[in-house]
């Protein structure tokens, strides 16, 4: 059984409002609710750590989901510091050497099946594994007036999507190494990358969505409701 990491410590600038994002009701319930749901009604998932702002005034104060243990810790400034946090906050019974998910609070849709694939090809590998989704669209260039310099080629790319799966010693010191090194990592692959590692791609479906945009929340509700 595996334990989650979900940080949850963001503002959501980029999608307004006064209430963060991970908290904004959908069918009667918390964004962050759907994700803990799909995170914990799986049944290879033991447990979560929730990673809160400092003075979260909208924590529900939730200390089990799906009957499964909900634990909270305080994030930092940086998603890597506070996936840092909620890796030391982790109970005891979670080893060095076991492996760890990471997901984002704000990816409510994911599918069950590809969680089972992840847990079950990740942990077999020796670094561990991400969802992801291949690059479907054509890529411009930008030049620096708002015109197109060029068509990149989007063969091999693919987009991260979350969870993400590493060994719990491992991740934690790969996230210290590129805080040291002042490196902002936009997710915890890139800082196993950043150490030499080659993490694993599983194939996710396109409808794991990130909400950062109200028009993502709508696409959000319209998937709820053919459920």
């Amino acid at each position: 059984m595996i334990w989650a990491v979900v940080p949850a410590a963001g503002h959501g600038s980029r999608f307004g409002g006064e209430i963060p994002k991970q908290y904004l009701e959908v069918a009667g319930e918390p964004l962050l609710g759907h994700t803990l749901r799909a995170l914990l009604s799986h049944p290879g998932v033991a447990g979560a750590v929730v990673v809160l702002a400092p003075a979260d005034r909208h924590w529900p104060g939730w200390t089990e989901r799906d009957g499964k243990p909900v634990l909270t810790c305080v994030g930092g400034e940086s998603r890597a510091d506070s996936v840092l946090a909620g890796l030391q906050a982790l109970p005891e019974s979670v080893r060095a050497d076991d492996f760890v998910l990471v997901h984002d609070a704000a990816r409510p849709n994911l599918d069950p099946g590809d969680l089972t694939q992840l847990l079950e090809r990740g942990r077999s590998d020796l670094v561990g594994a991400i969802l992801a989704a291949p690059v479907r669209d054509t890529l411009k260039r930008a030049g620096d007036d708002g015109g197109i310099d060029g068509t990149e080629p989007r063969e091999r790319l693919w987009r991260a999507l979350t969870p993400q799966l590493f060994r719990r010693l491992q991740l934690g010191r790969a996230l210290e190494a590129a805080r040291e090194a002042g490196v902002a990592v936009t997710d915890e692959s890139m800082a196993m990358e950043r150490k030499g590692a080659r993490p694993l791609l599983i194939e996710g479906r396109e409808d794991n969505i990130k909400i950062t945009t109200r028009a993502d929340l709508a696409y959000f509700e319209f998937l709820l409701s053919r459920k």
